[in-house]
């Protein structure tokens, strides 16, 4: 009989878990269904230099999936019945069944913190919502960009670069970069003052409207157009259709990725709460793409009546590009921390672009 693996969503770490398990399985009865709301892979990577004019490689998952018998269902997931093993969708084939499902759906803008930020911010967490950012700033004369992490950074040092007569503003609740240590923070910084990006830190956004920001101390920031960039959350159907989640809506995991609640289930990227050396694994390609391509080889050693190895999950690097030409990159321990090994400038920025075309190459090629 035919075993059916349905993998929903075709990020960083779904597709490599269908494109492996698909390997590891050639030759068997096993059929793998890749499910994803769009034709397209996304470099979500990439999605800051999208939204500041600049043109990405078009990736159809057709082309990604050719010869690798994967069948792709182009359709967004409605819901999960987990005990009939049914997925839900909103187009053609409408019902998929599995006997094991691979939970990939990733994770998007957290709207949901501030008051007015659904309303009236532009976010970088789909390509659709980079391209409509990127239509505004062709107009805009002040940005303001929310959040001081490496998406925040990011997206203001692309578009201070890429806009020079732009008015470019980076605001954090707390510090920026607060992963880095000493030496890549002062770099930063010094890249900010290069490109004319205004940084205010420790200071918490209370409201967003049309012209602007208030201030959790009562100032305002004018700009006439804000970018959302502190927060991301997955979405509400793992805990809706009854996995096991965290405080946070995210799977709860073994040490092979399988559902601590249902064991035919898996999860992996951004979708789930996998455990690492400092904790639990952090949203990221870094950390997704491991995971799927470990979740695609414990789904071929499960139907083969092997027992699935543990999952590594181990951190290497914080690579952050500050525009074209300069970026700075944090080498870290296994459990995330710092250490003291540490890129900056334009070997920084050459490192990173390898690193980011060898992901894509790794979508093409995810190995025996």
């Amino acid at each position: 009989m035919t075993k059916r693996i349905v993998v929903l969503g075709a990020g960083y770490a779904g597709l490599g878990a269908a494109k492996r398990a698909a390997r590891r399985l050639r030759g068997t009865d096993a059929q793998v269904t890749l499910v994803n709301a769009s034709d397209r892979f996304v470099e979500r990577v990439r999605l800051h230099q999208l939204a500041a004019g600049q043109s990405l490689p078009d990736l159809p998952l057709s082309t990604l999936l050719d010869g690798t018998g994967v069948d792709l269902a182009v359709a967004r997931v409605t819901g999960i019945d987990l005990g009939a093993h049914v997925v839900r969708l909103d187009a053609v084939p409408y019902e998929l069944t599995y006997d094991v499902l691979i939970y990939a759906l990733g994770s998007g803008a957290d709207l949901d913190v501030v008051p007015g930020t659904a309303e009236h911010a532009f976010t970088l967490a789909t390509a659709g919502e980079a391209t409509r950012l990127r239509s505004r700033l062709a107009e805009a004369r002040s940005v303001a960009v929310v959040g001081g992490g490496l998406t925040g950074i990011e997206a203001a040092t692309e578009i201070a670069e890429a806009y020079p007569r732009l008015d470019v503003r980076l605001i954090s609740g707390g510090r920026i970069g607060n992963g880095l240590s000493d030496r890549p923070r002062r770099h930063l910084h010094k890249a900010f003052a290069r490109l004319g990006v205004a940084v205010r830190e420790h200071t918490p956004v209370a409201k967003i409207g049309p012209d602007g920001l208030l201030l959790d101390d009562g100032r305002e920031v004018s700009a006439d157009t804000v970018v959302w960039a502190a927060g991301f959350r997955v979405p509400g159907l793992a805990a809706a259709c009854g996995l096991a989640t965290d405080e946070d809506g995210r799977m709860l995991v073994d040490a092979t990725l399988r559902s601590l609640s249902h064991p035919e289930v898996f999860g992996v990227g951004d979708a789930a709460a996998a455990r690492t050396p400092g904790g639990r694994s952090r949203m990221s390609c870094q950390t997704g793409l491991p995971m799927g391509l470990q979740a695609g080889a414990a789904v071929a050693d499960l139907l083969a009546g092997r027992k699935p190895r543990p999952a590594r999950i181990r951190y290497v690097w914080q690579n952050i590009s500050l525009g074209r030409r300069d970026g700075v990159t944090q080498f870290t321990h296994a459990d995330d921390s710092p250490l003291g090994v540490v890129l900056t400038g334009r070997a920084s920025a050459l490192f990173k672009e390898a690193i980011t075309r060898s992901t894509v190459w790794r979508m093409r090629h995810p190995g025996p």
